[in-house]
């Protein structure tokens, strides 16, 4: 596979938001950005319409500028580039062609879009550097030449031999049908024998759409259904017969709609937004609506919407049927649009005031509020190749009531009344009295069961439209066409969060408690060691009843436990360290300590004590065992004289017992058992008191965890060991005593 991008060129007549008239300028406003994040590199070719607005025109950038022979002449064309949301727009420039006041209508299209099919073709010469096409994507009888271009003219050039081709039929009944004499004057193909008989559709016409179709090496439509549907005569306004030829290239893909711009919860045009959590807006969207078009505000009322051209397309010979029974039975419509039945619509707005509106206009900011205040929306098409103003209604939570055909038989589920399934309301048949029942099938679930209504509004608002699934299928049909360039997505890399520092207000995450520590007291008969475990025992149970800790290992040999600390001391981050502490800990074994606040010593104390006293004020506020009993072993300042006495006299008995006693003196159990907030507020306040408990708790904070020890058990001990001046302990090494009293010595010479 190749680790090239699949390189598209999608051509429009138009695009959202430069220009639209239909849904083909939103498909092609929203497509290719779906199709970028689905992992494509994508340009779209529009034509520089007079009508794009200045804040679009005044960005584009002039990349390039050639000549395109139409037939016996040659016109100048532009490339004007303009970059919006990743996508690159190459906007075709002649203003004899294309700067005029609407998109189409003019005597001359026929001219005006071969002239641009054929700039598109030549355009692929010209694209930024590092570009090279690999899809041509046209849409529409607008652009149905450029496949045709491609495989007459341009086939032999290098450059052109990958393209392949995908046309896109966004509605089969306009299909560029033109007189026969435009094939060698504008054309100029009347002189290639398979060409003419290719476009030719009648001894007089050629037909743009039917090139398109024998030409390309793909055919799509903008849903499943109507795919299948154009294959008929009653649907193929007859290109059926070719359709069914080469209906092994022919697939459906359902258009999407852009859910950032339709949203409720965000739309800013609305009169208050909401979601399908939080229905409450929408009913102050409806009594907005009712009040700005004139009708009676009644929340009882259902009220019904249409947004769409007053065209027998779109069903309008059945609501002019239909529309005196609905009025008369209780619905409210509004209608918005324009067309061939415009009178009929202001007829019915005249006759039955505060029941029916009808704004003969176009007006997008109004279609928003419509979709957004009605009870349901009315779509009885007489054929729809997909249609987006149900999809946006859905996602209005406005239910459609539609006829079962093209897209809308795709997207609309009909209601089911005993599951409670569905998300609109349909008919089959192009029959009013059928979509007379269909309204009134809402209208009575609306007004007699309100429960199951919600739970319809809930049913059509989850349903998925986004571009997401579309471009995914546009995807794989182009990886058919170049099955050597892969399409798979890059998984996401999610990075995780950095831990924060701790410091002494925010706890790093409580560690195992540390082993029996070695104690620093004079060395002990050997037959009163011996009794250690025991004491050890006494001392642990309370940890063991406050929390579930790791299994504590049984008593070993001290010098593999001061072996076992110093490898779990050093994985703890560096902490800011004075020189003597760096000669003091470091020397020891090289364990860094976490990062702490600095609190304030006693005077007369070390500089390694600054920093011990500082760990033992983080190590308080973090481990929940350590924690409460260390601060129940602090002493004041009295208690330290106590300690340093008891542990003179006591110089021939084991380090164990000694904790043992001072644990007697301070109840360790009550400490355990308090809680955790407590121990952290008291544990710093105790921390710089007395030079026992400083350095008994530095050197707890400085062993490191093995489970179900606490740093009580250590502190003690320690505490004697500093205030006596006894010599090294037996399971001590020598050598690292004299590296303690040279830092000592050195501190005290600076």
């Amino acid at each position: 596979m190749s680790d090239k991008k699949m390189q598209v060129v999608f051509a429009s007549a138009e695009a959202a938001p430069f220009v639209k008239t239909g849904g083909l300028g939103d498909v092609a406003g929203s497509l290719p950005r779906a199709l970028v994040a689905a992992g494509a590199d994508v340009i779209v070719m529009v034509p520089k319409y007079g009508t794009i607005a200045s804040e679009y025109t005044d960005r584009m950038e002039h990349v390039a500028d050639f000549y395109v022979s139409l037939g016996w002449r040659n016109e100048y064309c532009g490339l004007e580039r303009l970059v919006i949301d990743g996508v690159t727009y190459l906007f075709i420039d002649n203003e004899r062609y294309f700067k005029r006041d609407y998109p189409y209508g003019f005597f001359d299209d026929g001219e005006r879009f071969a002239f641009f099919s054929k700039a598109v073709t030549e355009s692929l010469q010209h694209l930024p550097e590092g570009f090279q096409c690999d899809v041509l994507h046209c849409n529409d009888w607008h652009t149905a030449l450029a496949p045709v271009f491609l495989r007459e003219f341009y086939q032999g050039l290098p450059l052109y031999e990958r393209v392949k081709t995908v046309f896109s039929i966004h509605n089969i009944a306009f299909q560029g049908q033109y007189a026969d004499t435009i094939l060698n004057d504008i054309l100029g193909m009347a002189h290639i024998p398979n060409a003419a008989r290719q476009l030719r559709c009648d001894e007089r016409s050629i037909n743009y759409m039917q090139g398109a179709l024998d030409y390309s090496d793909a055919i799509t439509t903008v849903s499943p259904s109507y795919a299948w549907e154009i294959q008929t005569p009653e649907y193929g306004e007859g290109l059926d017969g070719i359709l069914r030829r080469r209906s092994n290239v022919l697939s459906g893909i359902l258009n999407g709609i852009d859910t950032d711009a339709w949203n409720p919860a965000t739309d800013p045009m609305i009169h208050a937004n909401y979601s399908a959590s939080d229905m409450s807006g929408k009913k102050a969207c409806k009594a907005a609506l009712q009040e700005e078009l004139g009708l009676e505000v009644r929340d009882d009322r259902p009220l019904m919407v249409m947004v769409t051209r007053l065209t027998r397309q779109k069903g309008m010979d059945l609501v002019t049927y239909a529309l005196d029974r609905i009025l008369s039975g209780g619905v409210q419509v509004a209608v918005l649009g324009t067309g061939d039945y415009e009178e009929p619509m202001r007829y019915f707005a005249n006759k039955y005031p505060g029941t029916c509106a009808a704004r003969i206009t176009f007006d997008n900011a109004l279609s928003h509020r419509m979709y957004a205040g009605a009870d349901m929306f009315l779509m009885p098409s007489l054929f729809e190749p997909c249609g987006l103003s149900q999809m946006i209604a859905m996602r209005y939570g406005t239910l459609p009531v539609v006829r079962e055909t093209g897209g809308l038989r795709d997207t609309v589920a009909p209601y089911n009344q005993f599951t409670g399934e569905g998300t609109g309301f349909t008919f089959a048949n192009f029959n009013g009295d059928e979509m007379g029942d269909a309204v009134f099938r809402g209208a009575r679930l609306y007004w007699d069961d309100h429960a199951a209504w919600d739970q319809l509004v809930q049913n059509a608002m989850a349903a998925d439209f986004s571009w997401v699934r579309s471009a995914d299928e546009y995807m794989n049909l182009y990886h058919n066409l170049h099955p050597e360039i892969d399409i798979t997505k890059p998984e996401p890399v999610v990075q995780e969060p950095e831990p924060a520092e701790p410091t002494a207000v925010e706890a790093e995450p409580a560690a195992p408690a540390p082993e029996p520590a070695v104690t620093e007291a004079e060395p002990a008969p050997k037959t009163e060691q011996a009794a250690e475990p025991a004491d050890d025992a006494k001392a642990e149970a309370p940890a063991k009843a406050e929390e579930p800790a790791p299994k504590a290992e049984p008593a070993k040999k001290t010098a593999a436990k001061k072996t076992t600390a110093s490898k779990t001391a050093a994985k703890k981050p560096a902490a800011r360290k004075t020189a003597a502490t760096k000669s003091t800990a470091t020397k020891a074994a090289e364990k860094p300590a976490a990062k702490a606040t600095a609190t304030k010593p006693a005077a007369t104390k070390t500089t390694a004590a600054k920093a011990t006293a500082t760990k033992t004020t983080t190590k308080a506020t973090t481990s929940k065992a350590t924690a409460a009993k260390t601060t129940a072993k602090k002493p004041s300042t009295a208690s330290a004289t106590k300690t340093a006495t008891k542990s003179t006299a006591t110089k021939a008995a084991p380090a164990k017992a000694a904790a043992a006693k001072t644990a007697a003196d301070k109840p360790a159990t009550a400490a355990a058992t308090a809680p955790k907030a407590a121990a952290a507020k008291t544990a710093p306040a105790k921390a710089s008191t007395s030079k026992a408990a400083t350095s008994s708790a530095a050197k707890a904070t400085a062993k490191p965890a093995a489970p179900k020890a606490t740093a009580a058990k250590a502190a003690a001990p320690k505490a004697a060991a500093q205030d006596s001046s006894a010599a090294t302990p037996a399971d001590k090494p020598a050598p690292k005593a004299k590296s303690v009293s040279a830092a000592k010595r050195t501190t005290r010479k600076r």
